[in-house]
Order: C-alpha cells, then sequence, then structure tokens
C-alpha cells in the first residue's frame, strides 16, 4: 500500500489496483508539470465565428477547491503571518473588468514588493442589495500592507479604469479590507479556506482564481508507507476514515481526515523542509 499525504488527509492505494506509482516523494508543484517540446509545432487553433462563441461559465471545480485547499495551507507552512484581504467594488462591475482591474493592482503589488506572494479567489456579494451579485476578491498574501496607502490606491485605479462611485466623493472604508492571520494556528487558516473557497459554487465569466508563481511551485503532497498513518493512529489522531469503492463494490482507497494539532503536525515536516528549501 502507498500512502499519499497532505495536511490533515492520507488517502492510502494499491498500485497494482491503482496502476500508478509515484516517482517521486514529493507531488503537487506546477514544477511538475510536462514542459512544452519546442521541436513540435503547435496544433493550429480552430477559428470560431465572434457571433457564435458563447462566453463559458467558470465555476470551482472540486478539484480546484482541494488544490486551493492545499496550496494556502503549504504556503501558511512557510510565513510566520499572513494578511486576508478582501477587495470590492464602488458600483456595478462586470466579471471581466474585475478581474482586469484586480491584475494591474498585484501588478503594482509586485513591483513595490520583492517577495510579494498570494492566493486569490472570486466571489459574488449576496449580502449587497445595490450590487448583488457582484464579483469581489479575497485574497491571501504574505504581504503587511500600508492600509490608507493601498486603500487608496484601489479606489484610485478602479475610478481610472471606469468603475465610478455611485455617489460623489463615496469611498468606503471596506472597499479594502486586511485581516492579519496567525499562519501558526492551522485551524484559523482552515476555517478561512472553507469558508471562502470551499463553499464557493458562484459561476464567473472570468477566471475564479489564481496564485503567484512561488505558491504554485510549492509542493502540497507526500507519499509513504502505512507506517505514517500508523504513527497517527497511536496518537489517536484520525477523525475519521473511509473507503471508496469501485464500480464492482470493491474498496481501493482508503481516506483517513487527520486532527493537525501539537503532535501530529511535526510529522509533516519533510514537506515543510522540502518547501521552505524554495524560499
Amino acid at each position: 500500500m502507498i500512502v499519499k499525504n497532505t495536511y490533515g488527509t492520507s488517502v492510502a492505494f494499491s498500485t497494482r489496483q491503482y496502476g500508478v506509482v509515484p516517482k517521486e516523494e514529493f507531488s503537487g508543484s506546477a514544477l511538475q508539470r510536462k514542459k512544452p517540446d519546442p521541436d513540435k509545432k503547435p496544433k493550429k487553433k480552430k477559428v470560431v465565428s465572434v457571433e457564435k462563441k458563447e462566453i463559458k461559465l467558470r465555476t470551482l471545480s472540486r478539484r480546484s477547491k482541494q488544490k486551493i485547499r492545499k496550496k494556502i495551507t503549504c504556503f501558511a507552512r512557510c510565513y510566520k503571518r499572513l494578511s486576508f484581504v478582501t477587495l470590492t467594488f464602488l458600483n456595478k462591475v462586470s466579471d471581466e473588468e474585475a478581474v482586469n482591474i484586480l491584475r494591474k493592482f498585484l501588478d503594482n503589488a509586485k513591483k513595490r514588493s520583492s517577495d510579494f506572494e498570494y492566493v486569490w479567489v472570486a466571489e459574488r456579494q449576496t449580502k449587497n442589495d445595490a450590487y448583488k451579485g457582484n464579483v469581489h476578491f479575497h485574497m491571501i498574501t504574505n504581504k503587511y500592507w500600508k492600509i490608507e496607502k493601498w486603500w487608496n490606491y484601489w479606489i484610485d485605479l478602479q475610478i481610472k479604469n471606469g468603475i465610478k462611485p455611485r455617489k460623489k466623493d463615496f469611498k468606503p472604508s471596506s472597499a479594502f479590507d486586511v485581516k492579519q492571520l496567525n499562519s501558526s494556528n492551522i485551524r484559523s487558516i482552515a476555517s478561512y479556506v472553507t469558508k471562502y473557497v470551499t463553499k464557493n459554487d458562484a459561476k464567473f465569466k472570468c477566471q475564479v482564481w489564481n496564485c503567484s508563481k512561488r505558491v504554485s511551485e510549492l509542493y502540497t503532497d507526500f507519499y509513504t508507507t502505512t507506517e505514517f498513518t500508523d504513527q497517527l493512529k497511536r496518537l489517536n489522531a484520525i477523525l475519521k476514515e473511509f473507503e471508496v469503492k469501485d464500480h464492482r463494490e470493491q474498496p481501493f482507497l482508503n481516506i483517513k481526515m487527520i486532527d493537525l494539532n501539537r503532535k501530529t503536525l511535526p510529522l509533516y515536516r519533510r514537506l515543510d523542509e522540502k518547501n521552505k528549501t524554495k524560499s
């Protein structure tokens, strides 16, 4: 049996049934993606009439939610403190306009911070009756924000890009909201991920999430034998355990949900160290 582990979850599978033998101890990094063959000619894209082309709505798939959860957790393990930033708009804005303004905001932040890392996720507003359904963004970053400076910049950037306030001099303080997160408290990080990511089923006409290159390159999983989960059992750290069966009703995955605490977190040190060597 091979066990694939990430913070809080261990999945055991038989390589004979699953048909996959991991080549490396660690996985989940963008560095492991296959690079395009420079000698291979790219396929010609089929020309589609603008009139016939439909805008495909995007949403967070289950796989994307899992990936975001893992990336944020590993991101938090690399830094002592993180910031949770919420960016909202002064007026009604299309999804395409919103994500374009966000990218300009991020580009400016990158220019002013050499070590600026982030993960952002789009969400629909539900409590704002004036702009119900308006897109806004939640972002976890490693940056300390001078709130007055960046709040003004976020407001001015919107106005410069045609998003005018509904009333003259309307500059809501909530447009740029920052909360400090203690990354050593993995439960607090998990609560934010659960609230703003895993329960997000809205559809958008723009990219739904993205992260900086450094975050995309973080490793999120590592492979072990069942000896790793045996250690967790001895610590009484298995919160929940269940099996996934195939079409013949034969179990082929065993999934364990792990309690992350002071006793269990040191067992994930190999993943911490692998990611920190990349800092």
